[in-house]
């Protein structure tokens, strides 16, 4: 079982935006790129790259949701703060 965890997000505010972000994602267009243009987190000023981080480090339903992905997945959860598209990109 992992350790830590690295995630990129990008965060909205709505269900309805997340999923027009999946498809344009599925279509080829840049997480990244999004994440930079679309996201509400600044973390955005990094292509929605969050780092390393451990558990007890981000709210429970986005770490959970972290963990629980396999590395080069995406997955979406809602948290207080709106709708986040996750994608996994390491673990240790």
């Amino acid at each position: 079982m992992a350790s830590e965890v690295r995630a990129s997000h990008i965060l909205v505010k709505t269900e309805d935006q997340i999923k027009t972000l999946l498809e344009r994602i599925e279509k080829g267009e840049s997480f990244e790129d999004l994440a930079k243009k679309c996201s509400l987190c600044p973390s955005r000023e990094k292509g929605g790259d969050l780092g390393y981080f451990v558990r007890g480090e981000m709210i429970k339903e986005f770490e959970d949701a972290c963990f629980d992905t396999d590395v080069d997945d995406m997955t979406v959860v809602e948290t207080q703060f709106g709708w986040h598209l996750i994608k996994v990109t390491g673990k240790i």
